[in-house]
């Protein structure tokens, strides 16, 4: 009996390991799958574009052409588009995390009639596709002068930023007990004390995650500009790339790293705070 026992343990264990190898193998495959296209953009960044379209492909250049990567401020502006999109980045991230983390505080820690109606009436706003109001939106502007300027990309980012950034930071905000507001009230602090000195400093989490997304929501950001600018020295980087791309030929070495260029800010800012990033987006979900 206890020689059968003995057996069984080891095979619960043998089995549990099998288990775990195989689920680890499955998430390797699944991470070289995604990091695949990345790896194909960077490698053809640094080829000629006779190497890239070659047969059989060639998984690493015969020589590193890191000239591409200067290559690109002489072809296009890059610079300038680079500085357009800061630009527009900065107030826009200054406005969608003051204005979502008001609006969350207010949703979590006040009353006030028709609250639930109009935290509703926000959430619907997520269900609606952006083709359905864009043409209003467009005409909206149109009406108001604003084709061609920079205001129709940075002005609506400081009423909210949208529902998701709303909700996230109400979450957030719930998750908080209320005994520390109830503390600050007995010691005579105001809401807006309590809003900036007591909670604030608690959901730098999901500060950095609503300015993670809106970064990269506004540095990839094409359809935004290619609607409402038209003069190209007030494109965007998103927008300008596009100049690479002829109507007969494409130099695609340099469009892909340009590409990459593009690309690494938003990896490096993800690493950056990706600690804070998990804990604010996992966080959420905690009291709704």
């Amino acid at each position: 009996m206890g020689q059968r026992l003995g057996f069984l343990r080891r095979w619960q264990i043998m089995r549990s390991r099998g288990w775990k190898i195989a689920a680890y193998c499955l998430l390797l495959f699944g991470a070289a799958v995604s990091l695949l296209p990345f790896f194909w953009m960077v490698r053809s960044a640094l080829m000629t574009s006779s190497e890239i379209f070659q047969f059989p492909p060639k998984m690493l250049p015969d020589h590193w052409l890191w000239s591409n990567f200067i290559e690109i401020f002489e072809v296009v502006e890059f610079g300038l588009y680079v500085k357009n999109t800061l630009f527009i980045l900065i107030p826009v991230l200054i406005g969608t995390v003051l204005t979502s983390c008001m609006c969350g505080f207010g949703f979590a820690r006040l009353q006030f009639p028709g609250k639930n109606i109009w935290f509703t009436l926000i959430i619907a706003t997520m269900m609606l596709p952006p083709a359905v109001t864009l043409i209003p939106t467009f005409m909206l502007w149109t009406e108001l002068g604003a084709i061609n300027t920079y205001w129709p990309l940075v002005f609506p980012s400081f009423f909210g930023g949208g529902g998701f950034f709303i909700f996230l930071m109400r979450q957030f905000f719930m998750s908080i007990p209320r005994e520390l507001d109830e503390a600050a009230l007995i010691d005579g602090a105001n809401y807006v004390q309590i809003f900036v000195f007591v909670l604030l400093p608690l959901v730098k989490p999901a500060l950095l995650v609503v300015a993670f997304f809106t970064f990269t929501n506004v540095w990839n950001d094409f359809f935004g500009p290619l609607i409402y600018l038209n003069d190209e020295s007030l494109f965007t980087l998103a927008l300008g790339l596009l100049q690479l791309q002829g109507t007969y030929t494409s130099d695609w070495n340099l469009i892909m790293a340009a590409a990459t260029a593009m690309t690494l800010p938003a990896i490096l800012v993800f690493f950056l705070g990706q600690k804070y990033f998990v804990e604010g987006v996992t966080l959420t979900g905690i009291k709704g």
